[in-house]
């Protein structure tokens, strides 16, 4: 343990010498997570929809059918409960439901007009008001062929409710996307570079000449740029909470445990990128470029997967930073505990296993 202690205190040193790499550690995150937070949003379509339809009459037909019709939505199997509602947002089926009272037809023909009560998932805020605009629409739509001309006599009044997002906070949706991004770059791109600079700086020599063993030189090279990713996802949680008021509604422990196991999954991508190139410049490009495009677009928060063709929905299944969003939402937004994202983390943790074991594997022993 004292070798490793060791170790780790010059991996340490490597670190804080390199100015270049502290501000890519900690400069790039603080800007990106304001950048990010205040300035994207989306547009979606193929949305989960269900209804509990309450009137069972021909009005109320009239509207699910044309939701069915609607290719912004994909309508689940109906409800007959808000405790089902409940469940199908918990388990990720829907975004949105459509509740129809009873007496839906008979209201249309009184002066105040009949209600329905739009429920969508304000943990994504971009998706809900499209959502509740998208249906709104369809309602003002059924309405006008009811009574075609200037002032309809029949009045169809949307009640919306956001889940999870009361006060339609725009951020919200961009923090988990943002942490995924900021760990799946830096992570991973300040540890591809770990052991090609000392194949570079021709101090490997040292190290295979050493009585270190390859599992403790990679774990060595790891455990800084570990605790320092803690570091900042401490500061970005912070940063969320007090710059963006994103309330952080799930269990602490459980999300910095998720954390931990992404960072471990984006690090040991790293090794396994060091291990197989022969320049540093190689290693960046790999790590940043080609890590960076893919979890932009491929892993949920700033384009729907649901737009994107069955190709692209496939790809995205072998990015890290899809799961850890996943995680992220249901934890973080919605409250959700570890029964809803066990899958997820069992697929991180399997990740994590086979890059680390891909790393150890292309560790040479030798010099070529």
């Amino acid at each position: 343990m004292k070798q490793l202690l060791a170790f780790v205190r010059k991996e340490f040193f490597h670190v804080f010498r390199d100015k270049r790499t502290l501000l890519i550690l900690f400069g790039l995150p603080v800007v990106q997570i304001v950048l990010f937070g205040f300035a994207l949003s989306s547009e979606v379509k193929n949305i989960g929809i269900t209804v509990w339809d309450n009137a069972q009459d021909v009005h109320s037909e009239a509207v699910k059918g044309r939701l069915g019709l609607n290719t912004y939505f994909k309508v689940k199997p109906p409800v007959t409960g808000y405790h089902e509602i409940e469940q199908r947002f918990r388990d990720g089926e829907i975004s949105c439901a459509l509740v129809i009272p009873s007496g839906f037809g008979g209201d249309l023909y009184r002066p105040g007009g009949a209600q329905v009560q739009i429920i969508a998932d304000g943990s994504d805020p971009n998706t809900a008001k499209t959502v509740t605009n998208y249906l709104t629409s369809i309602l003002a739509q059924y309405q006008q062929e009811l009574q075609p001309g200037a002032g309809p006599a029949y009045k169809i009044i949307p009640e919306i409710r956001m889940l999870y997002n009361e006060e339609q906070n725009g951020s919200l949706n961009f923090i988990p996307g943002v942490i995924a991004l900021i760990f799946m770059m830096v992570s991973t791109a300040l540890t591809s570079v770990a052991v090609v600079r000392e194949k570079e700086l021709g101090t490997m020599e040292i190290l295979l000449v050493s009585p270190f063993k390859p599992v403790w030189v990679l774990i060595a090279k790891a455990v800084p740029y570990l605790v320092l990713s803690l570091i900042n996802f401490t500061v970005i949680l912070l940063l969320a909470v007090f710059l963006l008021d994103v309330a952080v509604k799930g269990s602490l422990v459980l999300i910095f445990a998720e954390s931990i196991l992404f960072i471990v999954t984006c690090l040991s991508l790293g090794l396994l990128i060091s291990n197989v190139t022969d320049s540093q410049q190689t290693a960046m490009l790999i790590s940043m470029m080609g890590m960076m495009l893919p979890t932009l677009l491929l892993t949920g928060f700033m384009f729907p997967l649901e737009n994107m063709p069955k190709v692209f929905q496939v790809i995205s299944h072998l990015l890290p930073s899809r799961y850890y969003y996943r995680i992220m939402k249901a934890v973080m937004l919605k409250g959700l505990g570890f029964s809803y994202v066990w899958k997820e983390t069992l697929i991180l943790a399997g990740m994590a296993t086979g890059l680390l074991s891909l790393a150890l594997l292309n560790f040479k022993t030798r010099l070529s």
